[in-house]
Parts: C-alpha cells; sequence; structure tokens
C-alpha cells in the first residue's frame, strides 16, 4: 500500500495499487532502466501510455490499450509508464495529466501528442497514421528514429548539452557562476564512463529545457585536465559531483540512469528557486492559469481590510508565502481574496461555515477541493497539506463539478481600508408636516 501524493484530491482514502499490465499483455511495460534500450534505440514506432493507478480514466483506458496493443503486435510498439512511480520520466517528457499518450516516431527526443480517441479501433487508426507518416519521411530521405546526427548521443540526447569542462574553464564557469552543476569526471578508457555517455547526454538536454538552464550538466576528461581532477580527489570513474555556487561540492549519490540523474537534477533545482508567486485572485484568467499549471491550488480567503488592518492582512499573508516556500518543491499555485471579493466561489467551497481567514486547496483536474479546518498559521496549514499529502485529507466535489464564476475586482493597494463617507444631509428647508404638533418639541 503506497500514499498517493497529489492524486489525493481524487478520492480521501489512500488506494491499493495493483499494476495495469502484466507479461500476458501485448503492452510493454516501460521505466527508467528499460526506456532507452526499448523506445529511444528502437527503429520501431512506439505509442507510449503515462498514467497513474489511482486515475479512473487510466482504468478505462487500460482493457482498449491492450486491444490495440493486441492488434498492432509486429507493425507498431504499445508501452505503458507508471509515471505515478516513474516522476522522472513523466518530468523528462512533460507529462502533466493522466493518461498522456506520446506519439515516439521520426524524433524519438521530441515525441508527438497523441490527440484522437481512446477506444481501441481509435488507437489503432492514430498508430497507423502516424506509421504511414514515418514511412513517408523515410522514402522522402528523412532521418528515421535512429539517425542521430554527429552532435547527438545514441541515446537521444545532444552532447552539446553536456557542457565540456577543462583546467581552464572550471573556475569561472562553475564556481563562479551562479547556476547548479553536476559535473562528471571521466575517463576515455573507462567502460562505465562510455555506458553513461548516452545517459548522461539525455539527461543534460532534458535538464537543460525543464530548468531554463538554471542546472547544467558538465564533463570533466580528468585523464587531461589532472589539475581540476586532483583538486577534488578523484580516484575511480566515472566520479560525479554536485557543485553549488558558495558551497562545498558534494558526491552524487543517485543512480545512474536518465531518469535518476534528471529526477536528482530537477530536486537540486527546485531547492534553489524562488518560492512560487502568491497572487491576488482579480480575475477569472489568474485563477484559471495558476490551476491550470498546477496539479494544486491553494487560496487563502482573508478578512475584509477593515476588519484587520494593513498589518494583520500582511501578516496573512507572510503566513502563505512561508509555506508557499516550504512547499515549494510540489510547485502548486498559490493565490488569495479578500472575504466577500469572490462569493460564488466562497459558496461552491462552502467556506462561509468556518469565518475568516479560511483556506482551501482545489484539485481543477478532479474538480475536489479540502478545507483547512485548524489554524490559519504556519503550523496549522503545515498540517493540513501534509495530510493532503499522505492522502489523509477529507475532500468533497467542488460545487456541480465545475469550476464558479470569478468576479473582476481591483488589486488591494497595500494600505488600511477607508470607512465610506457618509452624506450629511441640510434639514433647515424642509417644512413640518401641518399637523405636526411644535410643542411636542
Amino acid at each position: 500500500m503506497r500514499p498517493i501524493l497529489l492524486g489525493v484530491l481524487g478520492c480521501s482514502l489512500v488506494l491499493s495499487v495493483q499494476a495495469f499490465y502484466s507479461a500476458n499483455d501485448d503492452v510493454v511495460e516501460l521505466n527508467p532502466s528499460n526506456f532507452n534500450r526499448e523506445v529511444i534505440q528502437s527503429d520501431s514506432l512506439w505509442l507510449v501510455e503515462f498514467y497513474a493507478p489511482w486515475c479512473g480514466h487510466c482504468q478505462s483506458l487500460t482493457p482498449e490499450w491492450k486491444k490495440a496493443a493486441t492488434a498492432l503486435k509486429g507493425i507498431v510498439k504499445i508501452g505503458a509508464v507508471d509515471a505515478d512511480q516513474h516522476k522522472s520520466m513523466g518530468g523528462q517528457y512533460g507529462v502533466r495529466g493522466f493518461p498522456t499518450i506520446k506519439i515516439f516516431g521520426a524524433n524519438k527526443n521530441k515525441p508527438e501528442e497523441y490527440q484522437g480517441g481512446r477506444s481501441g479501433q481509435a488507437i489503432v487508426d492514430g498508430a497507423m497514421n502516424a506509421l504511414r507518416s514515418l514511412v513517408k519521411d523515410r522514402l522522402s530521405g528523412k532521418s528515421g528514429s535512429s539517425g542521430y546526427s554527429k552532435q547527438q548521443s545514441s541515446g537521444g540526447g545532444s552532447k552539446q548539452d553536456v557542457v565540456e569542462l577543462t583546467d581552464d574553464n572550471f573556475d569561472k564557469m562553475v564556481l563562479e557562476g551562479n547556476d547548479v552543476w553536476l559535473v562528471e569526471f571521466f575517463a576515455p578508457w573507462c567502460g562505465h564512463c562510455k555506458s553513461l555517455e548516452p545517459e548522461w547526454a539525455a539527461a543534460a538536454s532534458a535538464v537543460k529545457e525543464q530548468t531554463k538552464g538554471k542546472v547544467r550538466l558538465g564533463a570533466v576528461d580528468a585523464t587531461v585536465h589532472q589539475a581540476v581532477s586532483s583538486r577534488y580527489g578523484i580516484r575511480g570513474f566515472p566520479t560525479i559531483k554536485i557543485f553549488r555556487k558558495g558551497e562545498e561540492p558534494e558526491d552524487y549519490q543517485g543512480g545512474r540512469s536518465r531518469g535518476d540523474i534528471i529526477e536528482r537534477a530537477l530536486d537540486l533545482f527546485s531547492d534553489n528557486s524562488a518560492p512560487p508567486e502568491l497572487l491576488e485572485i482579480l480575475s477569472e484568467d489568474i485563477l484559471k492559469k495558476t490551476c491550470e499549471d498546477s496539479q494544486l491550488c491553494i487560496i487563502g480567503f482573508l478578512p475584509h481590510i477593515l476588519d484587520t488592518g494593513a498589518s494583520g492582512r500582511n501578516g496573512y499573508l507572510e503566513v502563505m508565502i512561508n509555506m508557499a516556500e516550504k512547499y515549494k518543491k510540489k510547485m502548486w499555485g498559490w493565490m488569495w481574496a479578500e472575504a466577500g471579493v469572490q462569493m460564488e466561489l466562497e459558496a461552491a467551497l462552502g467556506i462561509g461555515g468556518f469565518g475568516y481567514p479560511a483556506m482551501a486547496a482545489i484539485n481543477t483536474r478532479k474538480m475536489k477541493f479540502a478545507l483547512l479546518k485548524g489554524s490559519f498559521s504556519d503550523a496549522g496549514i503545515h498540517e493540513f497539506l501534509r495530510e493532503l499529502s499522505v492522502g489523509r485529507g477529507s475532500t468533497s466535489t467542488l460545487g456541480g463539478g465545475v469550476m464558479p464564476k470569478i468576479a473582476a475586482a481591483e488589486p488591494w493597494d497595500g494600505k488600511d481600508g477607508q470607512l465610506p463617507v457618509e452624506e450629511e444631509y441640510d434639514l433647515s428647508d424642509v417644512d413640518l408636516d401641518d399637523d405636526f404638533d411644535k410643542d411636542e418639541l
């Protein structure tokens, strides 16, 4: 039994996970250990499903995926990756929802998104269309799936994305720069180094894209550049070290597959990245974009400015910023709204019954949400989010299963609120009723 991370909003209990596919199926189970050999280095066309065992749509797709695999046996390869277990593989190929189907055709390093139907027949039709395109490209002289240029490794990554480091450029590039580095010290005659080369190159390409160049992979030929290798006590090959500006280098302790390397690099990127921005909900676009880009949206509903003043509101915002920093590796979206401004959203979440400040965590893909029942504090929110992360949070369906309408609002100016000015009325010209008894004044 394993906890479900982020998928928690699809159900409130931890689910028992069983593999969707077995050796008796024609679907090839793929993982970081065999993906390069089976898919990237293959001349075959592949359709690969990235799934999560807790995903209802994935469960519905399974029998159709098996039917398609049997029908296409010997013609097109059909594979499946448990992207909940192998998160680095999902991240490598930009998987944001489940199930996601990718077509690995002429350029295995840049698979295409499958856009067809999810029935067995539709999948077969889509595969055959992709196969016809691949054959047409080969007839016209375009390179096939295994035709990499001299600048590419046999593993699907570009060798140019691995920075060649030397005695002359090491300090300037690695020690004086602001980027995080994973550096391989190798020897050309080393068999393990040769095995690592395609994995290192593929990881370098993926990490460069996913971190926007903030984490870089380099390589030092330790037989040539002995000064820098000696400085770091390199005695065996390959040796991988992690360099962060202003810190002592640390030994890389992870696996040597591209998936392992990418996963560690993304962890380093998260550790050194800024926390997500805390946005005020001012329009539907802000809510939609933030939630679509994140698997979970955390929304704080803060008391009216007249109830707290600027200092009180800033205190609540600081708590949320602290939690965004603490949970930044999750890459969740963080937003807030003043009480009463987004009434339809509050009604859909049932916020009114808990008072303010309040907080909700929303999974817009599943239209599920959970409410903070404890205190609006570092400890209370941490406990709330931690419970959700390990599958123990109580969830509900968002009102009607659709996102409510978001009202346009003006941004808070950072100041204390001002009471509305009351109009003064001049009653000197008002005639008193003739029947009014002046003696009663």
